[in-house]
């Protein structure tokens, strides 16, 4: 059982706020506002790979794929590369209209993509190798940038993560509300983890483009902000120091978006599963809106020490859902499926309270049940140690809507 410690930290800041008002929260995961319930927003986008549907290799179809899809310009975009497409769900406020909104994006694009002979792959990796180097999106000055001063860590931009937004918080409150959800960024990766493989080897890691994205200088676990100035300070220090181009750079697993007023966690690998998805969304909502009880109850912020925080994200990555992680508070090894209920155990009153207890503790039994997204990949290949059948696996995951 997970005991938290007992301090309390300061979301004081220095008078950004883009509103002004006492923030509460009711008991369905609504923000009080001047006396106005407004119900916690989700939004998420989605990054696929786009494969050859013959060799299920990679191919740069995007712009073609893209151009035929462009029916729907403000939910389909492109990515770091050539490989990828990405697609982004309307604002929602319910679970089950987010999974209308994937599984309908998510056939338009499949249909895009099979008119050029490809198809979708919810993979963080191409599985097997690139032949030669990755065909960037080089037609945009900012990725020649990118590549010019990044060199060699621009090869990991061919993976694929899913990114959820929770608003509308502004600024002020994204902060403080990042520093008290932190701790169950390592729970997520688990949860999610989908990429053993890269580059046709078994990377001996369930989750290997999470270890592989925290190369980037600018990535990996977000500070812990003492206020809204020292995030603002942490932002400029990246791009004062080089280590990132710009605000869209800041590839932390959370942050307060740079465009939109939310919360973004980034840190989940992409994931075949509908169900996954949904669930990793309403697990983001349920923290949020349990985050912004505590900060309106005063209740403390226990503190957790970053060492430990960073090896718990290390382990989670290493192991997935099948093995073992790390007591966020005390380092204590404990089985990853505990740490998951633990976390559902944890948010279970606001997951009830917006009516997505249910689909959450039945798709995480599920996932308890059936194996990760990684255990799945690796029993696919151990039948006849073939990658094309964990391909084969992923783009029928995928397909599946």
């Amino acid at each position: 059982m997970i005991e938290p410690g007992n301090s309390t930290t300061s979301t004081s800041d220095t008078g950004h706020s883009a509103r002004s008002g006492h923030i509460g929260v009711t008991g369905n995961g609504s923000r009080i506002r001047s006396g106005a319930a407004t119900p916690l927003t989700v939004g998420v986008e989605e990054e696929f790979l786009l494969v050859d549907s013959r060799t299920l290799r990679v191919v740069p179809a995007a712009p073609l794929v893209l151009a035929t899809a462009a029916g729907l310009p403000h939910q389909v975009h492109p990515e770091g590369t050539r490989y990828q497409v990405e697609i982004a769900t309307p604002v929602a406020d319910s679970a089950s209209t987010l999974r209308e909104e994937l599984a309908a994006l998510r056939r338009t694009l499949a249909a895009a993509a099979r008119e050029h002979g490809c198809r979708l792959l919810a993979a963080p990796s191409p599985v097997v190798a690139l032949e030669g180097p990755p065909h960037l999106t080089d037609d945009e000055p900012r990725q020649r940038e990118q590549h010019r001063r990044f060199g060699a860590l621009t090869d990991t931009l061919v993976s694929c993560g899913r990114h959820v937004h929770i608003g509308t918080l502004d600024v002020d409150t994204a902060v403080a509300v990042s520093n008290r959800v932190r701790r169950w960024l390592p729970t997520l990766i688990a949860l999610a983890a989908n990429s053993p493989f890269w580059n046709g080897r078994d990377t001996g890691h369930s989750s290997w483009r999470a270890v592989a994205w925290s190369g980037w200088p600018s990535a990996g676990l977000p500070p812990h902000f003492t206020s809204t100035a020292h995030f603002r300070r942490s932002v400029q220090t990246l791009l004062d120091s080089g280590a990132a181009l710009d605000t869209k750079m800041v590839y932390w697993d959370l942050r307060p978006s740079g465009h939109w007023p939310t919360l973004e966690f980034r840190a989940p690998d992409m994931s075949p599963d509908l169900d996954t998805a949904v669930l990793q969304a309403e697990l983001a909502r349920a923290l949020v809106a349990t985050a912004l009880r505590e900060i309106a109850e005063h209740r403390p912020d226990p503190p957790v020490r970053d060492d430990v925080l960073r090896l718990a994200r290390w382990r989670a990555a290493h192991d997935g859902l099948e093995g073992f992680g790390l007591d966020p508070y005390t380092g204590a090894e404990l089985p990853a499926a505990d740490l998951a209920e633990a976390l559902l155990d944890l948010v279970a009153p606001e997951l009830a309270a917006a009516g997505d207890l249910d689909h959450a503790a039945k798709a995480l039994a599920s996932l308890l049940r059936d194996g990760s997204g990684a255990h799945r990949q690796r029993t696919a290949f151990a039948r006849r140690q073939d990658l094309t059948d964990v391909l084969r696996l992923l783009a029928d995951e995928t397909e599946a809507f």
